[in-house]
């Protein structure tokens, strides 16, 4: 392998891992937002117990978003140099706020820890929202990076040096909005439904007593009632996110169809494959005018083709696949979750343990949606790692014996997965959900 391909392979592994930890760290602050409101309007203490306990998984997941986290930073400075020369002069601004989001979300987490229950009730919601706050912002934040590198935008390139350069309007971009929307919406989605694996894998114990299956269906209706909505907020988010890839990316929605030929009343392709060599998708379900609809809301709106660009500025074609996978799971959790909500509230069902069983794929599913979609994100940037400023090639550093690297790294990220996995078992294993329950007296015989 060349230098620039170890180097997007080292990258993005270690991406891959981080985000895993990122997204819970964002989305799980937001369920336990929810339900300290839940615990105050309703006073079920079921609820706080929810909270509480979400919160602890939380901050053993941090233990290990923090450092991957300090990882992803050091290697994007050592593996793309030529990347972060431009990116120090215009874009450094949120890569600095972003420290004090870090902070703002730490102080919280630990007054929340160690007093929410010594907290009168209005500052214990406070600080817990301010965890949620400073871990979205950081997201954002991050996010912004990303989005500029879409759109750059806040400086101009002359002779291959940086001028007139204008910070805020760098952290502005055309793409910021719609990116970041998107970013937040699908981890809250993701923590959603994190949360209603591991209640459905509970209820599926046979063992447990009517008690605790009373406290893990409150837990099971409330993150799939919250994940459903989230999933159609993010599939109204994606909608907007076509729309600005037709402005900003044109080449980058026609890879993710297949749409190799400019036209008005363009198909949407669902499935297939996309042949670079015939210019034509093959095996796909096409629905006659909807990629027109969804880049600009009209039937008759012309979307480019790729044969209108030079070929070798295409995206890699495989971006299709990733965004079907993308766009097919967001809707398969959208219908599980609406499904499994009316299944409780009109039809006064129990959870089938059919059901239960499907739902213990909704969480694993929802992150391979966040990493499909955050490939599908910079694979369809290719070749370029500033968008028509600077190519990836340009970008990657020099440096060798990077494949020792990416074998060292990935060991390492495997074993932290296992260690994680390991401590968050033992951990709930020896702190049971009955030590942390109440007498049960304020949710006895309470229905969802």
């Amino acid at each position: 392998m060349d230098n620039v391909v170890l180097a997007r392979s080292l990258f993005g592994s270690s991406m891959a891992f981080h985000i895993i930890f990122a997204t819970l760290g964002v989305g799980i602050p937001f369920m336990i937002v929810i339900a300290e409101i839940l615990y105050q309007i309703k006073k079920d203490k079921d609820y706080a117990t929810l909270a509480k306990r979400w919160t602890k998984g939380l901050a053993i997941l941090l233990g290990v978003a923090i450092p991957s986290g300090t990882l992803v930073g050091v290697m994007l400075s050592l593996l793309w140099p030529g990347f972060m020369e431009i990116v120090g002069q215009v874009i450094a601004l949120p890569f600095q706020i972003e420290i004090w989001a870090f902070f703002l979300e730490a102080l919280f987490m630990s007054i929340y820890v160690y007093a929410a229950d010594r907290l009168p009730p209005t500052v214990r919601i406070l600080s817990v929202i301010f965890v949620a706050i400073g871990s979205s912002m950081s997201a954002v934040l991050i996010t912004d990076a990303h989005a500029w590198m879409n759109t750059p935008s806040g400086f101009r390139m002359e002779n291959g040096r940086v001028s007139d350069v204008h910070p805020w309007a760098a952290v502005f971009n055309p793409s910021l909005p719609t990116t970041a929307t998107h970013v937040l919406l699908s981890a809250y989605m993701t923590g959603a439904f994190a949360v209603a694996s591991v209640a459905a894998f509970k209820l599926l114990r046979r063992q447990s007593s009517e008690r605790e299956r009373l406290y893990h269906q409150k837990s099971l209706f409330l993150s799939l009632l919250v994940g459903g909505i989230i999933s159609l907020l993010t599939a109204l988010s994606g909608h907007e996110t076509a729309q600005m890839l037709h402005v900003h990316q044109p080449e980058k929605l026609a890879a993710a169809e297949g749409l190799f030929e400019t036209k008005a009343y363009a198909p949407l392709a669902i499935g297939g494959v996309t042949d670079k060599e015939t210019r034509s998708i093959k095996g796909a379900i096409e629905i006659p005018w909807a990629l027109s609809f969804l880049a600009g809301n009209r039937f008759d709106t012309v979307v480019k083709g790729l044969n209108d660009f030079p070929e070798e500025d295409w995206p890699p074609l495989i971006i299709h696949t990733l965004f079907d996978l993308m766009v097919g799971i967001g809707m398969l959790l959208l219908a599980v979750s609406a499904f499994t909500v009316a299944l409780r509230l009109i039809f006064k069902r129990p959870y089938p343990r059919w059901l239960l069983y499907s739902l213990l794929l909704a969480g694993p599913l929802s992150m391979v949606g966040i990493e499909t979609g955050w490939v599908f994100s910079c694979t369809g940037r290719q070749p370029w790692t500033i968008y028509h400023i600077q190519t990836t090639a340009s970008a990657a550093t020099r440096a060798q014996h990077l494949g020792s690297l990416f074998v060292l790294f990935i060991g390492l990220y495997a074993f932290l997965l296992v260690v994680t996995a390991v401590v968050m078992f033992y951990y709930f294993k020896r702190h049971p959900v009955n030590l942390d329950m109440p007498d049960g007296r304020n949710a006895e015989g309470r229905s969802l």
